[in-house]
């Protein structure tokens, strides 16, 4: 079973973090800047451990190169 979520980033922020900002809906700030698709891996990463998935349960469907994307989350 599949859903989809809403995701903002932010690259180069002093702190990582991620927020829920609504239903399906987060607020990931990475520390590493956006070249060579890094802040989108590590977002990836952060909402991984956040929701207490499993490495690689969340990949991107749009977005790669603006900081709002829509991903599936395998479960």
């Amino acid at each position: 079973m599949s859903r989809f979520i809403k995701i903002k980033v932010t690259a180069g922020a002093r702190r990582e973090s991620v927020e829920e900002v609504g239903e399906n809906s987060y607020a990931v700030s990475v520390k590493v800047k956006a070249e060579k698709n890094q802040a989108n891996i590590r977002a990836l990463e952060l909402l991984n451990n956040h929701l207490n998935l499993p490495p690689r349960s969340i990949r991107l469907i749009s977005g790669h190169h603006h900081p709002h994307k829509l991903a599936e989350v395998m479960e």
